[in-house]
């Protein structure tokens, strides 16, 4: 099961780009046993987007039917490392061929076009920089790749 974080601006050179590359990296090796990888991303440029519904249809661009797709969202469940594995783990058993995670501009989604069974996730009521969640997110998916694999987690037992 391919996995992409699509989303709304740019990373630059720096650290968060290496990060996420850097995770992405791991997590495609981690998953590539289990049947999960490549993990990729893929940015939109908020410039020529005038409004979160160009984004959100941006986002939304060729996305595959019957995709897993999460987005990112401050109204979203909070998830644990543990319950975020085994949702990609339950897709790709029962067959989905992709998921796709959507980071959205500064307004976020536009709630409307999103497709039907989208999830709604979050990483809590603080207020994090773009550039971070999609760090965050990217470790997540390693975390959730290494741990389908069979790799120890540190907070069991």
């Amino acid at each position: 099961m391919r996995a992409e974080i699509r989303a709304v601006g740019r990373l630059k050179a720096g650290p968060e780009r290496g990060m996420v590359d850097d995770y992405l990296a791991r997590a495609t090796a981690a998953g590539r046993p289990s049947g999960l990888g490549p993990f990729t991303d893929f940015e939109i440029d908020p410039r020529r987007l005038k409004d979160k519904a160009a984004e959100t249809t941006a986002l939304l661009d060729g996305l595959e039917p019957g995709a897993l797709v999460m987005a990112l969202d401050e109204t979203g469940r909070t998830v644990s490392s543990m319950d975020f594995a085994d949702r990609l783990a339950r897709a790709r058993d029962d067959g989905v061929r992709s998921a796709v995670f959507l980071i959205g501009g500064a307004d976020g989604h536009e709630r409307a076009l999103l497709p039907p069974g989208v999830q709604l996730i979050s990483y809590g009521t603080a207020t994090w920089p773009h550039k971070r969640v999609r760090v965050m997110l990217a470790e997540q998916l390693y975390r959730a790749a290494s741990l389908i694999a069979g790799a120890p987690y540190h907070r069991e037992g």
